[in-house]
C-alpha cells in the first residue's frame, strides 16, 4: 500500500476511535455531532440540506435523525410553508451539547497536534485542506461518470 494511504487509514482509525470514545461521553454515537454541528449553524434545515452539508446520503441522515429524536436531541416536523418536506429542530437537550461536544472535540485537536509547532499545524491543515479538495474532485468526477456516490 502506498506510504500516504497506508499512515492516513492508520491516522484516521486512531482518530476516529478517539473521537468516537470523546462523543459517547455525551451518549453520541460517532457522527450524530458533525449532524448536531450543522443545526448548532442553522436549526430547521431538511436532511437532504444537512446531507448535503456533511457529504453523506440524505438516508443516512435520516436515520441517523430517527435515533437523535428518540434521544430527545432534535425533533421532526412538517414545514409550514411546503407540507413535503420535514425540518430537524435542536430541542434544548440538543443545544445543550454544543460546549462540551465542541470543548471534547478541541481538545482532542490539541492532543493530537501537541507534538507539532504553530507553523507545523497549519501546513498541516493547508495540505489536509489541499487532499480534501482533490478527494471530494475525484468522488464527483467519478460520479459524474457512474451516477451518485453512496457514502
Amino acid at each position: 500500500m502506498p506510504e500516504f494511504l497506508d499512515l492516513h487509514s492508520k491516522a484516521s482509525k486512531a482518530l476516529r476511535a478517539a473521537a468516537e470514545a470523546a462523543v459517547r461521553r455525551h451518549g453520541l454515537h460517532l457522527g450524530q455531532d458533525h449532524l448536531l454541528a450543522v443545526l448548532w449553524r442553522q436549526d430547521g434545515r431538511t436532511p437532504g440540506e444537512v446531507a448535503a452539508a456533511l457529504n453523506v446520503t440524505t438516508p443516512n441522515v435520516v436515520k441517523a435523525a430517527t435515533r437523535m429524536a428518540a434521544a430527545g436531541l432534535l425533533t421532526r416536523r412538517r414545514d409550514d410553508r411546503d407540507n413535503r418536506l420535514v425540518r430537524l429542530w435542536l430541542t434544548d437537550a440538543g443545544r445543550a451539547l454544543q460546549a462540551p461536544i465542541e470543548r471534547e472535540r478541541r481538545l482532542l485537536e490539541e492532543q493530537v497536534t501537541a507534538d507539532l509547532t504553530d507553523a507545523e499545524r497549519e501546513h498541516l491543515l493547508r495540505a489536509l485542506t489541499k487532499i480534501h479538495h482533490s478527494a471530494t474532485a475525484l468522488l464527483d468526477a467519478r460520479s459524474d461518470r457512474h451516477g451518485p456516490a453512496t457514502a
